[in-house]
């Protein structure tokens, strides 16, 4: 990966994240006009599962080649985040609730459920679907980490097993799960068509600036919306709605598709922008570190701050200040959090990586 496509990805990967917290702190307590740009949110998904896609069959490619390497990265990318967000949101939403009750329209009961759910990633299997507190925006890191397990173990289980187990796993899973999975799928295949990083640079730059163009028309004339519409008509309201966030996935395998010709696109012509891109490089890889913290806890931290400060939603300083104190506490909680990875990493790479061994060895 060229490093100029290495800083777009992650450039990319952050504004997504700030896409996301402009749609779900687009409330009416927090600023009563509509906030630019937060018609976004869901597609930003479509985004990082596209690009966690290429990424991870990226490193497979290059550096995890083996399971006890794969397993234990995945493992410490999610849980040295998702553990320290699942328990600072029932923080988060206990102390805002008894501040300003009336913000949060978020369940708040069955405790053990919603806990063991939310760090197993079992909250949106089949036609279930449990909230993890007020932390809606969590559902899609249940998907992601079922893509992990899927690829890993399309990568690493014995051939004549690797394909019936992948099978069995989504037929565990349900259909919400398997329905987004081809778009997370869209990136393994972007980084293993190796005839795409030879694209002729006018294809390229078509592909690049193209798609960003189809992307804007995409949500201009609500298309995502319009195709789920269509889909519930076809399979009726009540089945629509157990789909939960995955209602909408006819539209999101269009969207998906764009965010892969954007990507191969930009593989290719991405140097074009290195001279801009190059002295803000150390910024955005900054940022883009802390992008799980902040997609993972963006929404219990602006409710739980908006509840303290209390301001007045007339104007945008209530909502501005609000940002501001969820971005420091992002930061705070990120440097603390990202920082203990590579640490959880070794520890359980030597513990795979010792039950692999001979009892001999």
């Amino acid at each position: 990966m060229s490093p100029a496509f290495s800083l777009y990805l992650d450039l990319v990967r952050f504004v997504a994240a700030c896409l996301v917290y402009v749609y779900h702190s687009n409330q009416r307590w927090l600023i009563s006009e509509v906030l630019p740009a937060s018609d976004y949110g869901h597609s930003s998904v479509v985004v990082f599962f596209v690009l966690s896609g290429y990424v991870i069959a990226f490193i497979t490619g290059t550096k995890e080649r083996d399971w006890p390497s794969y397993a234990a990265s995945r493992l410490a990318r999610i849980y040295s985040v998702a553990l320290p967000a699942v328990v600072l949101t029932v923080a988060l939403d206990a102390a805002g609730r008894a501040l300003a009750p009336g913000n949060y329209d978020y369940p708040w009961d069955q405790f053990p459920t919603r806990v063991v759910a939310s760090l197993a990633m079992l909250n949106e299997v089949w036609f279930v679907s449990i909230t993890s507190f007020s932390n809606v925006p969590y559902w899609s890191i249940c998907y992601e980490s079922w893509y992990y397990v899927l690829f890993g173990v399309i990568c690493f289980a014995p051939r004549r097993w690797a394909w019936p187990l992948a099978a069995a796993l989504l037929l565990m899973l349900g259909p919400k799960i398997a329905l987004l999975a081809p778009i997370w799928f869209m990136g393994v295949a972007l980084y293993r068509w190796q005839a795409l990083e030879r694209l002729p640079m006018a294809a390229a730059w078509v592909l690049a600036l193209g798609s960003v163009v189809a992307i804007v028309v995409f949500h201009r004339f609500g298309v995502g919306v319009a195709l789920s519409n269509g889909l519930e008509t076809l399979i009726g309201k009540a089945w629509h709605r157990e789909l939960t966030f995955s209602k909408f996935f006819v539209g999101d395998q269009v969207l998906g598709l764009l965010v892969f010709c954007n990507f191969a696109g930009m593989r290719r012509v991405s140097s074009a922008f290195w001279p801009v891109l190059a002295p803000l490089a150390r910024p955005i890889r900054w940022l883009a570190g802390f992008t799980l913290t902040l997609y993972l806890l963006h929404q219990p931290l602006f409710l739980f701050w908006g509840s303290v400060i209390r301001g007045d939603p007339s104007g945008p300083v209530f909502w501005w200040v609000t940002t501001l104190a969820t971005a420091l506490s992002v930061v705070a909680i990120g440097t603390v959090t990202e920082s203990r990875r590579g640490d959880l990493r070794r520890a359980l790479l030597q513990r795979l990586a010792s039950k692999g061994r001979p009892a001999n060895a």
